[in-house]
Formats: C-alpha cells, sequence, structure tokens
C-alpha cells in the first residue's frame, strides 16, 4: 500500500504539477553525505579534508596524500526509499588534486496500476506491474593550491539524471565552486552550490502519460495536458569557520560552524526577501586520532503551530567513529527521515586510504 501511495504521489505529482520553470529540484543532492558530517549537523564546509570532500567542498581534496574511497548507505520513508553514495580521490601532484563520487536516491518495485483495470472493467491484478524511480547525481572534482599563500580552490562538475519508470526521464547539468583558507589555526570555507544554475530538462514519455491519463476516470479534468519540460535549480551557499584545539592528553576537540544560505524566503531562523539563511553548528571529540565522539545542532526552523504560536524548531545529531591504520568506521543517529525509527536513522559510512593497500 506504501508504494501504491508513493506511486501516486512521484508520477501523478511530478507529472501534473509542473510549472514553466520548476524552482525547486534536484533536493536529493541536499541530503549530504558521510556519517561523520551528519554527526556534526553537516557543518563541514570549512574543515573538510578527505575524499568527501568532493560533496562538501572539493577544496579539500588538497588534504589527501594519496588516494581514498568512501561509500555509505542509508534508508529513508521506513526503509522505501534507498540512499546510497560512492566516491575516489586521489592526489595529483603538491598543488592539485581530482576526485568523483555518484549519489543514487531511489524507489524500487512500487506497483504501477493505471492498467489495474481491463477494457471490460473489470480489475484484474495479473495487470500490475513494477518499476522504479531513481534519481542519480555524478560529480567529478577538481583542486588546486592558489598563487597566493593558504588559499585553494576547488570547483565541481555535476550531471544529473533523474528517471521515473517508463513514464519520463531528465537529464541535467552544473557546476559548484568552494574555497578555503587557513590562517592562525582558524579554517574558513565558503562552497556556492549550482552557481550558474542547474538546469534539468525532461522527456515525457507520452504514450505511457496517456495511459495515467486515461486511468483518471474519477476526474476527466486532471491530467490532461503534457507538463512542461524545464526544471530549474537556483543557487545557494555556506560559509564556515573551524578550529581545532589540542589538549596535552591527547584529545583534541573541533568546533566547526557553517551558515546555509538560500536566496529566496524561507522558513530559516533568518529570513529575508533577499536571503534565508539556517546555521548549523558541530563539535567532534577526538582521543590519539583513533576514536571520536561528534555532536552538531542544525536545520533551525521557524515553525507556525495550530494555535498560531511561533517557535523555532531544530535537528540535534549525534555521532560515533574509529580510525584504524587508514580504515575509517563512522556512525550517526540523525533524522534523515526514516519514521521507523523513532523519527531519528542510524547512518553508517566507511572510508578507506587506498595506500595500505600498496
Amino acid at each position: 500500500m506504501k508504494k501504491l501511495v508513493t506511486l501516486c504521489f512521484l508520477t501523478f505529482y511530478t507529472l501534473t504539477n509542473a510549472q514553466t520553470v520548476r524552482k525547486y529540484s534536484n533536493e536529493f543532492m541536499n541530503i549530504g553525505v558521510d556519517a561523520r558530517a551528519f554527526g556534526m549537523a553537516n557543518a563541514m564546509v570549512s574543515h573538510t579534508n578527505d575524499v568527501n570532500s568532493g560533496y562538501w567542498n572539493p577544496t579539500g581534496l588538497l588534504k589527501i596524500e594519496d588516494s581514498e574511497a568512501s561509500l555509505m548507505h542509508a534508508s529513508y520513508f521506513a526503509n522505501i526509499a534507498q540512499y546510497d553514495y560512492l566516491a575516489y580521490a586521489k592526489k595529483i601532484d603538491d598543488r592539485s588534486a581530482w576526485g568523483a563520487s555518484i549519489i543514487r536516491f531511489g524507489v524500487d518495485n512500487i506497483m504501477n496500476t493505471t492498467q489495474l483495470i481491463d477494457a471490460n472493467g473489470n480489475i484484474d491484478y495479473n495487470r500490475i506491474s513494477l518499476f522504479s524511480t531513481a534519481d542519480y547525481g555524478v560529480t567529478f572534482s577538481y583542486a588546486r593550491h592558489l598563487p597566493i599563500q593558504n588559499f585553494q580552490y576547488g570547483v565541481n562538475a555535476k550531471v544529473i539524471r533523474r528517471i521515473i519508470g517508463d513514464f519520463a526521464s531528465s537529464w541535467g547539468f552544473g557546476f559548484d565552486v568552494g574555497m578555503q583558507y587557513e590562517k592562525n589555526d582558524w579554517k574558513f570555507g565558503v562552497m556556492l552550490r549550482d552557481i550558474t544554475t542547474t538546469y534539468n530538462v525532461w522527456n515525457i514519455n507520452e504514450k505511457e502519460f496517456k495511459k495515467i491519463q486515461e486511468a483518471q476516470t474519477q476526474n476527466p479534468l486532471q491530467n490532461q495536458d503534457l507538463p512542461e519540460t524545464t526544471e530549474i535549480t537556483l543557487p545557494k551557499a555556506q560559509v564556515g569557520l573551524a578550529k581545532k584545539h589540542e589538549f596535552h592528553n591527547d584529545m583534541t576537540l573541533l568546533g566547526a560552524l557553517n551558515l546555509n544560505m538560500e536566496f529566496q524566503q524561507t522558513n530559516d531562523l533568518i529570513s529575508t526577501k533577499a536571503v534565508s539563511i539556517s546555521p548549523a553548528l558541530g563539535f567532534e571529540l577526538g582521543y590519539t586520532n583513533i576514536a571520536f565522539l561528534r555532536a552538531g545542532v542544525g536545520n533551525f526552523q521557524n515553525t507556525l503551530a495550530l494555535d498560531g504560536s511561533k517557535s523555532v524548531g531544530f535537528q540535534p545529531n549525534f555521532g560515533v567513529g574509529f580510525h584504524y591504520k587508514g580504515i575509517a568506521v563512522d556512525y550517526a543517529l540523525t533524522d534523515i527521515g526514516n519514521q521507523s525509527a523513532a523519527l531519528y536513522s542510524n547512518v553508517f559510512s566507511i572510508k578507506v586510504d587506498l595506500s595500505i593497500f600498496r
């Protein structure tokens, strides 16, 4: 039944409520990657320094010593949707590095009931078929030191592929630009996502769309016109700073702050017509660079209750990590939409320094 509801939402809503240019798209690319980052409320833009930097700020790829790989899996919506991530990065020389990653967010085995009723008006369950809907994001990253001391930059080229069974599919392209700067143990970072705006162009299967039209017999006014085929993802910006303290007993404490900005009015903590800002704060307590304890708070939103009262909501996150001989296993307890886990989800990720196999 849940997957039938998903079919109705993903197919009919996507195909029938399109505007000439849809401003909200590719939201799966904003979820985040890596359990370490989730544990710190995604406050990563200033200090990211490994293979996962291709997502958070490609500039951080310059901190890789050789080559690294990373993978993550998580479930959404009571395990209906699956979220997977795989990344690889390699140092080119003392001044540059590159990386590549792929993200998949998908719902599989959705029931297609558009042909449930045959030409004679009889219900035939053998006419139900299954399909999948999936979003793919492939990112190619490059980072390089600038001639200016302590300044580095990185760029991402993104290819977006979105598929809704045989009903529709799209291609999209976009770019990100990031920078990092270090001074007196402070780290500063800027990440501009979809800086040129990211466009998705949809191809609608008119034959399959006609089946959807014919299946809506209760209200013949619905689904009569093909939707527009262009989506646009507006730019976003992230500004961050971080500092790491080292103590005499082999303990370290990393503190990081992000300001996540959208150039439109939203329910974020700071909201104006020009820009909306939501802060995120994360901490990482480490011992001998082997064991880590993490906490963070983010996603500050202005909320309105049914009685008209206003309040500020936020999302806490927690995590732990274990790093040994080039292998890092991280865990985070965070709200990523899995309602079956008491509103929180368990996220695991692994990162490997591939030089240990040489």
